[in-house]
């Protein structure tokens, strides 16, 4: 029974790959060819430093130029490496039973590794679309909104080495939450900077309020899981549903992400 649950989930980890596959290669397509506005939408990331004055006789900031940022292209690359990630569990046999094995024992690392590459690529996309273009803060917005999918990670980690019935640790659950704050601040501070709100486009509430409600799903789902309520009670119930907040949520948001970068 439990060998037809793991082939059941490794076929449905294929055909959700599927789905962000397709999503990312249509994406690719409208970014370059299609859609002429989303090509040519390419935030020019910067980088501040001091640099001395002999006019004034001080340091003043000044700015450089470092690149274009392909947007269009890093939207489909998000839902890509969710596509990716999903292949490499369910095709290579030594993967997938490692993916298993870590099933039984109450962790995905997979997972954890993946949200933290594409959910960072996403927030900093997201920032750029906000007006942040400075690469330091680019950099740790990545950085940080890693580490909070990382100490998920490390909370799987540390509560399967617990014995039956002994205390829940909930600090890297709590840790990451904090550090998941991160990166919106800084992005609210952009938003907000003009006091002048009747003036921000609608996209721009759109993709703070479905980022809000989407992606904080996948921590309820994770306290279902532990709590054991209901069909949470089995792990592989809690993992499906990961599978499934994941498409919805990456999908919802990349195609509102995408066409933002549409707007004026």
């Amino acid at each position: 029974m439990e060998t037809q649950s793991f082939e059941k989930l490794r076929k449905f980890n294929m055909i959700m790959g599927g789905f962000h596959l397709i999503q990312g290669i249509l994406m690719l397509i409208l970014a370059s060819t299609v859609i002429q506005t989303i090509g040519e939408f390419k935030p020019v990331i910067t980088q501040n430093f001091l640099q001395y004055n002999p006019m004034t006789e001080s340091l003043e900031l000044a700015t450089s130029n470092l690149f274009e940022l392909p947007f269009g292209i890093f939207v489909a690359l998000f839902l890509l490496l969710s596509a990716g990630a999903h292949a490499l569990i369910a095709f290579p046999k030594k993967l997938n039973d490692k993916y298993n094995s870590d099933l039984k024992k109450g962790i995905n690392q997979f997972r954890w590794f993946e949200y933290a590459l594409s959910s960072s690529v996403m927030i900093v996309l997201i920032s750029t679309l906000f007006g942040i273009y400075d690469i330091a803060s680019l950099v740790l917005i990545f950085i940080v909104n890693a580490s909070m999918n990382l100490f998920g990670l490390v909370m799987e980690q540390l509560n399967a080495k617990r014995a039956e019935g002994e205390k829940l640790i909930w600090g890297p659950f709590i840790w990451g939450s904090i550090a998941g704050i991160g990166p919106w601040i800084a992005i609210l501070l952009y938003m907000f900077g003009t006091g002048n709100y009747d003036q921000i486009p609608w996209f721009v509430w759109a993709i703070v309020g479905t980022y809000f409600v989407a992606f904080n799903t996948f921590p309820i789902n994770m306290i279902l899981q532990y709590k054991k309520v209901g069909k949470w009670k089995n792990y592989l119930y809690g993992e499906r549903t990961y599978i499934v907040l994941s498409l919805v949520a990456k999908s919802f948001l990349a195609w509102l992400v995408l066409f933002g970068a549409m707007q004026p």
